[in-house]
C-alpha cells in the first residue's frame, strides 16, 4: 500500500511525504503506483518551475518514498496545485480503496 500524508497547520500546507508501492499489480503494470507517482512528481515539478516555491525534496527509491517540505508559505499558485495533487489522490484512493492507496491529511 502506499501511503501519502499531507501535513497542514491551520489549514496551510507544510509538506507531504509519499511512502510505499501500491501493490495493485506487478512493477512495471501497478497503475495505481503509476497514478499516485505522476501526481507526486508533477505536483514537485510544478511547485519548483511554475509557482517557484522553495521546498526540500528527499526520496528514496527502493522504498518508495518521495518527501517534500515547504520552507516557506506557499503561493498562492502553489496552494492550488497542491489543492490539484489532494483532489486526484482522493479520487484514486475513491477509485480502488484504500487497500492500495490511503490519503491522510495531518495537522501539525
Amino acid at each position: 500500500m502506499t501511503k501519502v500524508t499531507i501535513r497542514t497547520h491551520d489549514g496551510i500546507y507544510k509538506g507531504f511525504k509519499c511512502l510505499g508501492h501500491a501493490g495493485f499489480a506487478e512493477s512495471g503494470d501497478d497503475i495505481v503506483c503509476a497514478a499516485v507517482s505522476i501526481l507526486v512528481i508533477n505536483t514537485i515539478n510544478s511547485l519548483e518551475i511554475i509557482s517557484k516555491d522553495k521546498l526540500k525534496v528527499e526520496e528514496d527509491e527502493n522504498k518508495g518514498m518521495i518527501k517534500a517540505d515547504f520552507i516557506e508559505e506557499l503561493t498562492h499558485e502553489g496552494r492550488v496545485l497542491m489543492d490539484a495533487m489532494v483532489l486526484g489522490l482522493k479520487e484514486v484512493e475513491k477509485q480502488y480503496g484504500n487497500k492500495y492507496l490511503r490519503l491522510d491529511l495531518k495537522e501539525v
